[in-house]
């Protein structure tokens, strides 16, 4: 009896979330659910949404709007890069850097948003304007990061006959720099 009493109280749980959940927080979970779903159409294969696939896909999709603290955010990435992996060795397509590029902004993206969305309970009454502020800063670092990007793989000649040795250096430099600065930052606290 114990066991139904557990389900009867976390309906009872959800019905009444639902009733106290504001605008805000619910946009910003639309906004995860829709980021990772265009992250599995991004990464699987075209053969996989019209498959027996596509009703697991969209419920990974949703896990990560519902329990954004969780494990669901982790899980959603690993399966869409588990999709890009798939298509790209299994299936042969080829690799196309807009879709690499396009796929790292959504994983990024989709991230950040479970952040927002973890820190915002339903029932949150938010200033727009935080929200504004935190997309504006996610929209910096992903073009601080494009333009980083793009100038490594110009130094590389990607497309030519050289390798991404250059870029690989650089990309390594970046992150050791990064992780030291935010290091430092901590330390300073």
């Amino acid at each position: 009896m114990s066991a139904v009493r557990q389900v009867v109280g976390r309906v009872r749980g959800a019905r009444e979330a639902a009733r106290r959940a504001t605008l805000l927080p619910f946009l910003v979970r639309v906004g995860v659910f829709l980021t990772v779903l265009v992250g599995f159409t991004v990464a699987f294969p075209v053969d996989i949404w019209f498959g027996d696939a596509l009703p697991a896909l969209l419920v990974t999709a949703v896990l990560p709007a519902l329990g954004p603290h969780r494990f669901w955010p982790t899980f959603a990435a690993l399966v869409t890069v588990a999709g890009w992996l798939h298509g790209t060795f299994d299936q042969g397509e080829r690799i196309a850097l807009w879709r690499l590029l396009l796929l790292a902004v959504l994983l990024y993206l989709g991230h950040n948003l479970c952040a927002l969305a973890a820190l915002l309970p339903y029932d949150a009454v938010v200033d727009p304007a935080l929200v504004v502020r935190w997309l504006a800063r996610t929209a910096g670092v992903l073009l601080a990061a494009g333009v980083v990007g793009v100038l490594l793989l110009t130094v590389a000649g990607v497309g030519g006959d050289r390798g991404l040795l250059p870029v690989t250096i650089g990309g390594l430099a970046v992150a050791v720099v990064v992780t030291a600065l935010l290091g430092w930052l901590l330390r300073r606290r």
